[in-house]
């Protein structure tokens, strides 16, 4: 008698590889390959290699940016991603690489770079996203979120916006079950001039809807199973991430004469001539004060005061 054996399951091959996201302050390098390249043709890339250790990951980086490993800094690594290449899984590893400098010079695969804030990333066509597996369209971004963060809007009621800053703030280092978003919320911020928003530095979008209750939007059904509070003052978060490049402006401090200039008519609203209307003559930045003189007294007299002391009524161009 003869035994007959019947072949073995086709086996797929498994390699593990590398994106190195390359930072340079608040900009994210995106490396275009190829139109000829047999992987990803002229997609958008971090910089892809294989390799097991910092040196590896940093000798890859230089290779292909021209940048030196002097000017390079291993950041963070996340955890791998599981991505089906057809007759091959790879697993890819991400890594933040921080750089001193912004001059690079694409080589090997690559035919051009540019730096981009990392709130437009969805603008670009990126590795992955022509493959056959569900959420490729989206994998390069969540990679680049699980060592690096987004920028998202938190849309509050009027009034509320300290408030409800607080409130994300104690659910994440409070002893309830959220404290496990710790790791994934960077930073809540409220900024004064802004009403009706808070930003929230995060890995991704829905550890935010979470936070504030949201997990699945408004419509109770969606979050049906969640076992989540909705905070009061939350309404939702704001689709997309936010280019930090719109939201800096407001995070940055002025100075109390910021938009006061000479010839503008001033209304003096504290102190013993709060009411009184005024045409400036001078503004002292380093000092954050303004010299004006009050015209419409019967004897005109000229005083100095802080910048928000006084509210604008007419602009010199106006």
């Amino acid at each position: 008698m003869t035994c007959s054996t019947s072949p073995s399951p086709e086996v797929l091959n498994v390699q593990t590889d590398f994106i190195a996201y390359v930072r340079y302050e608040e900009k994210l390098l995106l490396l275009r390959r190829h139109s000829s390249d047999a992987s990803f043709p002229g997609l958008w890339d971090g910089v892809y290699g294989s390799g097991s250790t910092p040196e590896e990951v940093l000798a890859r980086v230089a290779e292909v940016t021209g940048l030196s490993v002097d000017q390079l800094v291993l950041h963070k690594e996340g955890p791998d991603r599981g991505i089906d290449m057809g007759r091959t899984l790879v697993d890819v590893i991400p890594y933040l690489v921080v750089s001193s400098s912004d001059e690079v010079t694409p080589a090997g695969v690559y035919d051009a770079a540019e730096w981009i804030d990392p709130g437009n990333l969805q603008d670009y066509n990126c590795i992955f996203s022509d493959l056959e597996m569900e959420g490729a369209d989206t994998l390069f971004k969540e990679m680049y979120g699980s060592v690096g963060s987004f920028l998202y809007i938190v849309k509050s009621a009027i009034g509320s916006e300290q408030r409800l800053a607080s409130e994300m703030h104690a659910r994440i280092h409070g002893s309830g079950s959220l404290r496990t978003l710790k790791d994934e919320i960077m930073s809540i911020v409220h900024p004064h001039s802004m009403r009706g928003y808070v930003f929230v530095e995060a890995s991704a979008k829905h550890h935010v809807e979470k936070l504030i209750g949201r997990a699945g939007g408004r419509d109770p059904k969606a979050r049906r199973g969640l076992n989540l509070t909705p905070l009061k003052n939350a309404k939702s978060v704001l689709p997309g991430e936010a280019p930090l490049e719109n939201i800096l402006p407001y995070l940055e401090p002025k100075a109390v004469t910021s938009g006061i200039d000479v010839g503008c008519i001033v209304e003096i609203v504290t102190g013993a001539f709060k009411g009184e209307k005024a045409r400036i003559t001078a503004v002292a930045d380093t000092k954050e004060e303004v010299t004006m003189e009050l015209y419409e007294q019967v004897i005109p007299m000229t005083l100095s005061m802080r910048g928000d002391h006084v509210r604008v009524i007419e602009r010199v161009n106006e």
